[in-house]
């Protein structure tokens, strides 16, 4: 029998959802309130939250200081050709590990996994030689392939969690209709493991976007993404917030966008689907 839930606790769990998100969104609402106060505003103690004198005139000193859509132009490229090609390695990776599997399939997916424990400074001064003598230090090339290497393996883990709960027995199917490798991948697997792979997608173009370590140490001016430009507004002669909150809001616009963007159509395909 169904559990029956009261008003109350409707209520009850509605509020507390409420109160969860709304906390964990406070860091950013803060942020985007603070791009608009001034810079003795934005210092002043006890803080000020909403009732303040409301200016722009961080974002105009902002975009004429630095190049906004440089910046965000190479945050897109990186995180969406690090993600792509990402998928393009590990989605052959996972097929074979979920449904061929050998003795070391596990040793191999725990050696991947424990890639991630190592801190990144370890391997910076390698890779910066390797960068330097390959002429891709600050080149959209060269991070791009960086921060597809870095979050390799949790693509992979992520595919492979989704590829073991589709049935073997239907790839089976595909090769007794004749059915190449190629086909196989593209034409049965991944139809099935699309909200599998879009999650990992959405994910790992999120912790692309999100890289810092890297693009710092890698980029100096033509390839720096949008984490290089929010770093420029933290100097030696002192913190601006004001500013340095306008330019993060300018970096976590574009994300809003997309996860409002992809919310709106997640609810679109779902009360499709059900209506259907």
């Amino acid at each position: 029998m169904a559990r029956t839930v009261t008003t109350r606790r409707k209520t009850l769990n509605t509020l507390l959802a409420w109160a969860m998100g709304l906390l964990i969104f406070f860091p950013i609402l803060w942020t985007i309130l603070t791009s608009f106060k001034t810079e003795a505003a934005a210092i002043a103690d006890p803080p000020v939250f909403v009732f303040f004198d409301w200016t722009l005139d961080n974002y105009r000193v902002v975009q004429e200081r630095s190049d906004y859509a440089r910046f965000l132009w190479n945050s897109i490229i990186i995180a969406g050709g690090s993600t792509v090609l990402g998928l393009v390695v590990a989605i052959p990776a996972a097929w074979s590990m979920a449904f061929v599997p050998s003795r070391r399939t596990k040793d191999i997916l725990l050696w991947m996994l424990s890639t991630k424990m190592l801190p990144a400074v370890g391997v910076l001064y390698p890779i910066y030689l390797i960068f330097i003598r390959m002429g891709l230090l600050d080149s959209r090339i060269g991070l791009t392939l960086v921060v597809m290497l870095i979050n390799l393996p949790i693509i992979v883990w992520m595919l492979y969690t989704y590829f073991r709960e589709i049935p073997g027995e239907i790839l089976e199917a595909a090769r007794m209709d004749g059915a190449s490798l190629r086909s196989e991948i593209l034409y049965v697997l991944t139809p099935m493991a699309v909200p599998g792979i879009a999650s990992t997608l959405l994910l790992n173009f999120i912790l692309a976007w999100n890289e810092a370590f890297w693009t710092l140490n890698l980029t100096a001016a033509k390839a720096a993404p949008l984490t290089a430009f929010i770093a420029s507004y933290s100097s030696p002669e002192g913190l601006f917030y004001a500013k340095l909150s306008a330019a993060s809001t300018m970096a976590i616009a574009p994300i809003l966008i997309l996860g409002w963007f992809s919310q709106k159509q997640l609810v679109r395909g779902l009360t499709f689907g059900a209506v259907k």
